[in-house]
């Protein structure tokens, strides 16, 4: 029995229209009990968890302080479980915008950042409206694999300053100047550092394998986490001069007349994301050239989210057995990174591992989300002292393993193995290009050289074959002498119309009709109508008949608007192969009536 069969939730039927906030709709108007908010309160509480250390890794590594990390996931991850159309998704920051986030940071700082994600999610709010959920669905699967295995590779490469505590001069936008400068500062690198990421990445490793169950339901990253903060604490007690990099040593805060090391133990405040600091520390100011300036940034944070989000719906759907609103879903992420950013929250959207916990500890609605949320919020106010010991060599493993888990390095040794030429081609270009430039031009590229391929597969489907001897085919049994038959198939569109009607130009010099079987065409464009009236141009020169036989009523319907209409002796519309037969004969003899042969 499968996963789906065993889940106690029943099918929700959707509406056609789209209905924000669709999931919590449906989850009350099931009935929402006692046991059901037991279940997603616990469910919440362990995904509140194990996002935080989560959430202020990827906060560093975006290039803010790790507190931004956790407001989104408070804010963003509360408005987008009320607002969305999935039931399990859990949204907050995720590794895969660390690539697209640094650069902004680096350029516009914090304030340009924010508000970047909110015109982000004022795209993702249009996206949702005009119903376009489902298009995500058309990204072809070597683009998906090639640009999360670049980004992969990418925050691996950022964590080894902080694992091995090196001295780097300077921000490096481009990979290979970010490498360049790593080789270089290797020197520099210490001991100490490399070893309380050591401890941390061998119990990451290691967790995984106990057999104990009660022990292995605790997340690894969080053992790591303590594992090495722990080491961070005791070591300089045996070990003289043993310090190294922590939270509270890296960042500083300043709030209601107050100052501390690490994370100001406050809930998120709100603020105007443009009165927050530029990349030189002064206020970031809001003008149009400046919007203008961060609209490409705005559309790849869109892109991205909707593309995590709806594949992040998807397999959750696929554990539960449920069926997400793509297009509610959309506008509960736009809603979230609008809202975040008004209380210091970077973007976020719904992460796939997150979510699968979510639901392998019994989670049953949006609440749990919204708990997780929570849960976090707690945290922030009761432990921030605590988090800022939390070594930053510590927090690079966790992002190393992540940053593995995002690549999937066996699975895409697997499809450079198996995969056609074409769809390898496409994935090493996606994955190249995330590396070298970004995920917009990869993604762009990945789709229109994915698009190509396509085109020339459909194309290769397309063709015209000649009935040779046509009049002892049985359909076409009987046709006089003088008349030939092609049997056109696959669909006539602007990448094989051409071809497919070039061999018709080969008509014998004794033809006088000629009969198109168009039966298995399904569907004509533009290049196709255009294609056609010049194939009966040059028919009607040499004084050919044409009969265009066994056309489907849309195809008619277009050709007619395409002024492609019936002419005696000359053009006809046969309604199948039986009539055109009839129709060759009586312009072969006119006077001969036509049989009763009725149409094929």
């Amino acid at each position: 029995m499968s996963q789906a069969e065993n889940n106690p939730l029943p099918l929700p039927v959707r509406a056609s229209r789209m209905r924000v906030a669709s999931a919590l709709r449906e989850t009350l108007a099931e009935g929402y009990g006692a046991a059901r908010l037991r279940a997603d309160v616990v469910a919440g509480i362990t995904l509140g968890v194990i996002a935080i250390p989560l959430g202020m890794a990827l906060a560093i590594a975006t290039g803010v302080p790790p507190q931004y990390g956790l407001y989104a996931a408070i804010v963003g991850g509360l408005v987008i479980a009320a607002t969305g159309g999935s039931r399990f998704n859990i949204s907050g920051p995720t590794a895969a915008f660390v690539a697209i986030l640094l650069p902004i940071t680096a350029t516009y700082g914090l304030g340009g950042l924010l508000l970047a994600t909110v015109m982000a999610g004022v795209i993702l709010v249009a996206l949702g409206l005009a119903r376009m959920g489902r298009f995500v669905e058309f990204i072809p699967y070597p683009v998906l694999v090639g640009f999360t295995a670049g980004i992969g590779v990418v925050i691996a490469t950022l964590q080894v300053r902080d694992f091995f505590g090196l001295s780097v001069d300077g921000r490096h936008e481009h990979f290979t100047d970010q490498l360049a400068a790593l080789v270089a500062a290797m020197p520099t690198a210490r001991w100490q550092e490399a070893a309380i990421g050591a401890i941390a990445l061998a119990v990451m490793l290691l967790w995984p394998r106990i057999t104990l169950r009660a022990l292995a339901r605790v997340p690894a990253h969080l053992v790591a986490l303590v594992a090495g903060t722990l080491a961070a604490l005791l070591l300089p007690l045996l070990v003289p001069g043993f310090a190294v990099d922590t939270i509270g040593t890296r960042f500083h805060w300043e709030a209601f007349g107050q100052s501390g090391s690490g994370i100001p133990p406050f809930p998120p405040m709100f603020v105007l994301p443009w009165q927050l600091p530029d990349a030189q520390g002064n206020p970031l100011g809001l003008s149009f050239a400046l919007v203008r300036e961060l609209l490409p940034a705005a559309f790849a944070i869109a892109l991205l989210c909707a593309i995590e989000s709806l594949l992040c719906a998807v397999v959750a759907d696929g554990f539960a057995g449920t069926r997400h609103n793509p297009n509610a879903e959309l506008v509960g992420q736009g809603l979230g990174n609008i809202a975040a950013p008004f209380f210091g929250g970077i973007t976020c959207t719904a992460a796939i591992a997150r979510t699968s916990a979510n639901f392998r500890v019994g989670a049953t609605s949006p609440v749990s989300a919204m708990v997780h949320a929570l849960t976090v919020l707690l945290a922030l106010v009761l432990l921030a002292p605590v988090m800022a010991q939390v070594p930053m060599a510590a927090l690079a493993a966790l992002l190393l393993v992540v940053a593995w888990n995002m690549a999937e390095a066996k699975h895409f040794l697997h499809i450079l193995r198996v995969a056609p030429r074409s769809d390898v081609v496409v994935l090493l270009t996606c994955f190249l290009l995330t590396i070298l430039f970004d995920m917009v031009l990869a993604v762009g590229v990945g789709m229109a050289l994915a698009a190509l391929l396509f085109i020339r597969r459909m194309t290769e489907l397309t063709g015209a074959q000649a009935v040779v001897p046509a009049g002892q085919h049985d359909r076409y049994a009987g046709l006089p002498v003088g008349v030939v038959v092609f049997d056109i198939n696959g669909p006539l569109f602007f990448g094989a119309a051409r071809q497919a009607l070039e061999s018709l130009r080969f008509a014998d010099a004794g033809t006088r009709a000629v009969i198109l079987d168009m039966s298995d065409v399904p569907t004509i464009d533009m290049t196709g109508l255009v294609a056609l009236q010049s194939l009966l141009a040059r028919m009607r020169q040499r004084r050919v008949a044409v009969v265009l036989c066994g056309l489907a009523a849309p195809i008619r319907a277009k050709m007619e608007k395409a002024d492609i209409v019936e002419h005696a002796g000359v053009l006809y519309f046969a309604a199948g192969h039986g009539d055109a037969v009839d129709w060759c004969r009586q312009q072969a003899r006119p006077n001969e009536p036509p049989t009763d042969r009725g149409t094929v």
